[in-house]
């Protein structure tokens, strides 16, 4: 937990200065895809998703703010989807970014309220082991080229295998944080037998 904010469960396997390999609970996302750039993304992926936990839900419940904000990267989007920054790319080579919120842990897929925006999805994620680099500063997308290069080199390192071609992107704080201060890091999953 980030004070009073609930993050992901996760067991640390493993420590080697800002670089981190973990087991991740199975848990639940609340998703969209937004196309855009990816400094764009992130706040239209937020908007759609804040709607959702402030109460535009069928239970007209609000859900308790979890951290981080993730945005990943993947090759297609697939015709029904709507959905932390992950980015996608659509048949017509347009960029688009996959933004998922973890729910808070109490929930299960049978009693989460379901979103009214049908551009808002719930997915439960199966357990994972990701390798994880921590880093603060701004977001910019250079930062993130570079940190997820040396997450890649560690990952190499170490003898592991990716399971994921794409990373994930992950923002602790709210924008009005100071630069200095934000939390973010670069997620990637590996194949736990290695």
């Amino acid at each position: 937990m980030t004070g009073q904010i609930e993050e992901p469960k996760f067991n640390l396997l493993s420590k080697d200065g800002d670089f981190e390999l973990r087991a991740y609970e199975s848990r639940i996302v609340a998703e969209t895809i937004v196309k855009g750039d990816f400094s764009d993304a992130p706040s239209d992926g937020f908007r759609r998703l804040a709607d959702y936990i402030f109460g535009n839900n069928t239970k007209q419940t609000k859900i308790a703010m979890t951290a981080p904000v993730a945005q990943e990267k993947s090759e297609k989007i697939a015709m029904t989807a709507p959905v932390g920054q992950e980015s996608l790319t659509d048949t017509n080579g347009k960029g688009a970014w996959r933004i998922t919120f973890t729910m808070p842990s109490a929930y299960t897929m049978q009693d989460i309220p379901t979103p009214n925006n049908k551009e808002v999805t719930l997915r439960e994620l199966d357990p994972e082991v990701f390798a994880a680099v921590r880093f603060s500063g701004l977001n910019r997308k250079s930062s993130v080229e570079e940190k997820t290069r040396q997450l890649r080199d560690w990952i190499k390192a170490k003898g592991h295998k990716e399971k994921s071609k794409e990373p994930i992107y992950a923002r602790y704080n709210p924008p009005w944080t100071p630069w200095f201060m934000r939390r973010h890091e670069i997620l990637i999953a590996v194949d736990p037998s290695n």
